[in-house]
């Protein structure tokens, strides 16, 4: 919120709409391509998973869930992805560094340490990220790699 100054006092309180989103963000319809991929890299794998886009903010843009996928799964998801928007890497780094013993991870705020959550980078900015849940942890991150890869 800002305000309006009037005699070098601020009386007003005005609101400040945002600027638009940046074109260069993940659209709905490169979400629907990255579920689609996902779901089809998970259903050859016979796992059925929760697939959840979100923007540079962390915040769900597309949520899929497949028949038969775990209801956990939708928590699950939407917090792999926001931990690898977050981070900026891969939820899977923090699996790994959780089971090579750094115990600090689970301190970490918003960070996922199960592997399924992938950023996505454009022109090397942050534009997205995908979380993917519903197999082993290989399975989720597998899915969302396959994804990421298909937007290239």
């Amino acid at each position: 919120m800002c305000y309006v100054t009037v005699l070098g006092v601020s009386i007003i309180p005005r609101i400040v709409q945002a600027d638009e989103p940046s074109s260069s963000n993940i659209s709905l319809a490169q979400a629907r391509i990255l579920a689609r991929t996902a779901e089809d890299r998970a259903a050859s794998n016979h796992t059925a998973i929760v697939v959840t886009v979100v923007d540079p903010s962390g915040q769900p843009l597309l949520v899929e869930r497949m028949a038969e996928a775990q209801l956990a799964s939708l928590e699950l998801s939407k917090r792999k992805a926001a931990s690898a928007v977050f981070y900026k890497r891969p939820s899977s780094a923090f699996e790994t560094a959780l089971s090579g013993g750094k115990m600090a991870v689970l301190a970490l705020p918003d960070a996922m340490p199960a592997g399924g959550g992938v950023p996505i980078f454009r022109n090397g900015q942050i534009v997205g990220g995908i979380g993917v849940s519903g197999g082993n942890n290989a399975q989720d991150s597998e899915a969302a790699n396959a994804a990421v890869e298909a937007l290239k």
